[in-house]
This record gives C-alpha cells, sequence and structure tokens, in this order.
C-alpha cells in the first residue's frame, strides 16, 4: 500500500493556524449575530415600544448632504416615531465630524424636514462611535430602552452594546442594497465586533 508523505511538523502548525485564526477571529461576529438575530427587524416589521429611536451617524459630504448610509438612518428613525413605536429621536453621531456641519446637526435638519417635531429630537455630538452612542444613551439621556436605526451589517453589533450598556435594545435596518460600501461594511463588522468585545470587557469609557 502506498503510503502519503507525511508533513513536517513545522509546517503541520502553519496548517493548524490557516484555520484556527480565522475562526477565532470571526467567533465574536457569529455570536454576536446569533443572541441579537431576534431582536432585529426589517424597517417597516412591528417592534416593541421603546423610549427612543438611537440613529448613528454616518459621512456627512462637504456641501452639507448627508450620505446616502446616513439619510437611511434618518429615515428609518422618522418611521418609527410617526408609527408611534418611538417617544424620541437621538441623533447620536460626531459633532465635529471632517465635513464642518455635525452629523447630529445634518440628522436633525433631515428629521424635521420629513415632518418630526423638533423637541422629538436629541442632539449628541460626542457619539463618536458605536459604544459611547449606546453607553450615552443610558447614562446621558435617560433612555431605558431603545430601537437602533442603522444598516444591516452594523446593527447585531450596534444592539449587542446597547444591551451591554444596559438598555432593553432592538435594530431597525432600511432595505438591503449591494453595493461597495455595503460589502466592504460587512468584512470591516468582523473586526469591529472583535474590538466591541474588548472595549466591553475591559468596560472602556465613551468617547467624546
Amino acid at each position: 500500500m502506498r503510503r502519503h508523505p507525511r508533513l513536517h511538523p513545522r509546517y503541520r502548525w502553519i496548517v493548524v493556524a490557516a484555520v484556527a485564526l480565522p475562526t477565532l477571529v470571526a467567533a465574536p461576529w457569529g455570536y454576536v449575530r446569533i443572541v441579537t438575530v431576534s431582536s432585529i427587524h426589517a424597517a417597516g416589521s412591528p417592534v416593541e415600544h421603546a423610549d427612543a429611536a438611537l440613529v448613528l451617524g454616518a459621512r456627512v459630504y462637504a456641501d452639507g448632504r448627508p450620505s446616502r448610509f446616513l439619510r437611511e438612518r434618518v429615515e428609518v428613525g422618522v418611521e418609527l416615531h410617526r408609527a408611534g413605536a418611538v417617544d424620541r429621536l437621538i441623533m447620536s453621531g460626531d459633532g465635529e465630524d471632517s465635513s464642518g456641519f455635525g452629523e447630529p446637526s445634518v440628522m436633525r435638519r433631515v428629521a424635521e424636514e420629513m415632518g418630526v417635531p423638533p423637541e422629538a429630537i436629541v442632539e449628541d455630538p460626542l457619539g463618536v462611535d458605536t459604544y459611547s452612542s449606546c453607553m450615552r444613551a443610558r447614562e446621558v439621556y435617560g433612555a431605558t430602552s431603545v430601537v437602533v436605526a442603522t444598516q444591516e451589517f452594523h446593527i447585531p453589533r450596534a444592539v449587542w452594546l446597547c444591551d451591554q450598556a444596559g438598555l432593553e435594545a432592538q435594530g431597525s435596518y432600511p432595505p438591503v442594497r449591494l453595493t461597495k460600501s455595503t460589502v466592504w461594511g460587512n468584512v470591516r463588522e468582523v473586526a469591529a465586533v472583535g474590538k466591541a468585545v474588548m472595549d466591553v470587557a475591559r468596560g472602556r469609557s465613551p468617547l467624546g
């Protein structure tokens, strides 16, 4: 019987590492998606009433226009408010972003143009990352429950972080579009979830 050549021990370790390392990196991503799946819904689906929609910031262009991702997030929050699913909108983003307009201010403007009363909108200019947005929604703005509004690839991490911050969290996302930004968003989430797990484990203070 012909025997197959055995790998040198050094190469066996390389093969093991090539399989094990990606698995370890992806494990937190898979776990977060599994534990949040029942709390996440497409926009327009019924959700339980919450104190606020936590609308997460995204890019604003140099002329003050919201990016597609940002406008979609605001639209989801506005629809939640119209449906009576939330009492207010927390517009959480970078108030000193590179556009010079401030993400929360632009988000407010879009929501008001869509008919949301100004008094139903709260701006959080120090929500400079998802972890900080969730922590500040509870600690600064007194929310106990939120429906997070962001894209589908981002929402498991956002809902999980809000859960870890002590909020009763649900998620609502706009229609999924297959674009370069969406594909890249899905790819970067693997590393972003790993970082989020470490932030929670070490009790990082919110940025801002």
